[in-house]
């Protein structure tokens, strides 16, 4: 079974169900959206789209109005194509702990969502996350998805290794291989044993290559569509990995495992 492990709800549905068929690509684990860029028919539209994503990467959009109505966008699309579609949703962060337990069980786990994410953070924000993982932990180890490109730095990157560790029960996974961070990235999590690395938007093929290399059993393969294309990610794994067995496990085998799917 090949899985893309983190993409978005798209526009079109139908449109994102063709290019995983087109791909041979079985399920998607599905992440809400506050933007859709896909949408956009004119630069300026694209260049207001993107602007509005800047702000959410660094934490300065987190209504949480603006979160349930994209929650309820992906339950649906999740509750209309359950086959392909799994879902991770989206906690609002600053919630007390309290707060954070409510809307995990009401808005995750009673609606069948496998994880929680993505989560993006400005610089010197990490500890956001504390009631976060506390809910994991809570509810037997959900995974948690972390936006680790930019506005992280790699300061921030060690303080989130420093948070994995403290939870060992708690799988996370590292979005985008740290960005311009990667080589740290893969040297830092190599001795985390519940700390995975997302392929999406990978700076260089030479960090996808040694992501494998080194964390064969825990780099997962993803496109971040719309914002990536899953044929193109996929074949880059497959172009990438050392041997045929890391390639099924990049593929699909690992995430498949973790969500016990």
């Amino acid at each position: 079974m090949i899985i893309d492990s983190h993409s978005h709800v798209h526009s079109s549905v139908e449109s994102h169900l063709n290019i995983m068929d087109e791909s041979n690509i079985d399920k998607t684990v599905l992440f809400s959206t506050l933007v859709h860029p896909e949408k956009s028919e004119s630069y300026s539209e694209f260049v207001e789209e993107m602007g509005k994503l800047s702000n959410i990467l660094a934490n300065r959009i987190n209504s949480s109005e603006a979160r349930i109505k994209a929650m309820n966008e992906l339950i649906r699309t999740v509750r209309q194509y359950p086959d392909r579609f799994i879902g991770f949703g989206s906690v609002p962060l600053g919630f007390s702990e309290t707060e954070t337990m409510e809307w995990v069980e009401t808005k995750i786990v009673n609606n069948g969502l496998r994880g929680f994410g993505e989560f993006t953070l400005g610089s010197g924000q990490i500890g956001l996350l504390d009631p976060v993982f506390k809910a994991s932990n809570e509810w037997h180890g959900l995974p948690i998805w972390v936006h680790t490109f930019e506005p992280l730095k790699m300061v921030d990157i060690r303080d989130l290794a420093y948070l994995v560790q403290k939870n060992p029960n708690v799988p996370v996974i590292f979005g985008h291989l740290g960005g311009l961070n990667w080589l740290d990235t893969i040297n830092l999590t190599k001795d985390i044993d519940n700390a995975f690395l997302d392929t999406s938007a990978v700076y260089t093929v030479f960090a996808l290559t040694l992501a494998m290399k080194e964390l064969p059993d825990r780099t997962l393969f993803s496109s971040d569509h719309p914002y990536g294309d899953p044929y193109l990610a996929k074949i880059a794994v497959q172009r990438c990995a050392p041997s045929k067995e890391v390639e099924r496990r990049v593929l699909g085998e690992t995430i498949a495992e973790l969500l016990e799917i």
